[in-house]
Formats: C-alpha cells, sequence, structure tokens
C-alpha cells in the first residue's frame, strides 16, 4: 500500500535510516531525523533542528529545492483534512518574515494527522 499511496499522493513514512545517509552531506554535525513522510517524489522531513521540505524537480529528479525552516521561525501552521468531496489535504506553514505561507497539497489523509503532530512537537518543543 506504501507504493500505491505515494503514487497517489498520499504522504508515506520514509526510513529514517536510509534517508540519514542520502542527507548526510547537508545535516548539522549533530542534527538527526525524527520523522520523514515522501509525497509522491516530495519528501516532508523532521529533524532535530528543522523542517526540510525537498522538492524533487524535472523529469528525472536530478535538481533538488531543499528548503530549510528552522522550528524558531515557524510562527503558525494549519493543516487542512480531506473530505469526502475534496480529497485534497493542505499544509501551510507561516514564517516569520515572510507575508504568504508554504502551502503543500496531500491527496488523501494518510499520515497528515501524523504530519500535523509531527510539526506541533517540533514547534512547541522550541516555545
Amino acid at each position: 500500500m506504501g507504493l500505491l499511496s505515494g503514487l497517489l499522493g498520499n504522504a508515506s513514512t520514509i526510513d529514517a535510516g536510509k534517508l540519514s545517509a542520502d542527507l548526510a552531506p547537508i545535516l548539522a554535525a549533530e542534527e538527526s531525523i525524527e520523522v520523514a513522510f515522501q509525497v509522491i517524489r516530495d519528501q516532508f522531513v523532521f529533524t532535530s533542528a528543522r523542517l526540510l521540505l525537498i522538492d524533487k524537480q524535472g523529469l528525472t529528479g536530478k535538481k533538488v529545492e531543499y528548503l530549510s525552516i528552522p522550528y524558531k521561525a515557524i510562527t503558525r501552521f494549519s493543516v487542512e483534512t480531506a473530505g469526502h468531496f475534496d480529497l485534497d489535504a493542505e499544509l501551510k506553514v507561516w514564517v516569520s518574515g515572510a507575508s504568504a505561507p508554504i502551502e503543500k497539497t496531500l491527496r488523501g489523509t494518510e499520515n497528515v494527522t501524523e504530519i500535523q503532530k509531527a510539526l506541533a512537537t517540533a514547534v512547541l518543543a522550541m516555545q
């Protein structure tokens, strides 16, 4: 179900150990991955210090954008779950200094609550 969910746009959990090896060049010395989710080719990675939004672009996915958001910079966030007719769930994150939120769309409801819980845990720990 994980592969099918990923293809449909649902968030599926990624093995943190395997991802740690892939992200070793960009993680800080004492930084560790707490939990990570994948939606098609994009990833939401919650580390001990920041939220990494990884956007693989193009047909081959070789071009990658790494958006790093320190938890202390997140001023608020919202998660809108999917409904019966609207199958998209939506994550919005407001960052200090930016007027518009960062928006990500998720299909279905799988792991939307886990993403919200991970974000709440990380942001509230910085308070």
